[in-house]
């Protein structure tokens, strides 16, 4: 992910002209224009982009979906709500286990869970069981993985849960790759309790803008989620 990453740190440097030189009166076309310098910046075999802005000082947050066709940039569906974790978003390398952030960053997009045999997607996608859990305990070598019980983690999050949060999930792929134990784990996109109810560190939307996205996204099309405060001062 680390190629992710500096892209963003690249990119972030490059819309601090456009906060500092901004007004009020103007937000909305400034972040159109944010949004569209960013999506440039990306690797040019990525076509599908997620950006994720925050829309108050904590959990609360706006979702764009992107498309690039003909090479050009467009909105796919209307501006969705979200709510992410219950302390916001942390900065840029500084998510850690448990502290109830999202984190910050540009990260790909590739796999799929829930609790039917079968779903409409074109990630790939597997059908959850009561074995099947996301450890995250950094003292355990399967810290941020996804296995099947049983397991000599301390901790461990189930991907069957008695509620219907896990219903459909898709895996963000932050600390999945090259996995630094206590930097954070099992962030996923997953249905909310409420458009009032933050969650521990994932990105939450209703269920049925979880299942638009499921369709969506194309593992051929290489998707990314963008998660970075860019409407405030103080970037990530």
């Amino acid at each position: 992910m680390s190629l992710y990453i500096q892209s963003f740190r690249f990119v972030i440097v490059s819309l601090c002209f456009f906060v500092l030189s901004g007004c009020a009166g103007l937000r909305d076309n400034q972040e159109s224009i944010r949004d569209q310098h960013v999506l440039q910046l990306l690797d040019s075999d990525i076509h599908q982009a997620l950006i994720v802005h925050s829309v108050t000082a904590f959990s609360k947050a706006q979702v764009t979906a992107w498309e690039k066709k003909d090479m050009q940039w467009q909105v796919k569906f209307d501006a969705m709500s979200a709510v992410l974790g219950r302390n916001g978003l942390a900065p840029l390398g500084v998510k850690q286990e448990g502290d109830g952030r999202t984190p910050s960053g540009i990260y790909q997009i590739r796999r799929a869970f829930g609790y039917e045999p079968n779903v409409q997607t074109k990630l790939d996608y597997q059908q959850v069981t009561d074995r099947d859990i996301w450890v995250d305990d950094p003292e355990s070598p399967q810290y941020n993985q996804w296995i099947q019980s049983p397991t000599e983690a301390k901790s461990f999050e189930r991907l069957k849960r008695d509620d219907n949060l896990y219903k459909y999930g898709i895996v963000i792929e932050y600390n999945t790759d090259l996995i630094i134990p206590g930097n954070g784990s099992a962030i996923f996109i997953h249905i909310w309790r409420g458009d009032d109810k933050p969650t521990a560190g994932c990105v939450a939307l209703a269920e049925d803008d979880v299942k638009k996205l499921l369709a969506w996204f194309s593992l051929s099309l290489h998707p990314v989620i963008i998660l970075g405060d860019l409407t405030r001062d103080r970037l990530y």
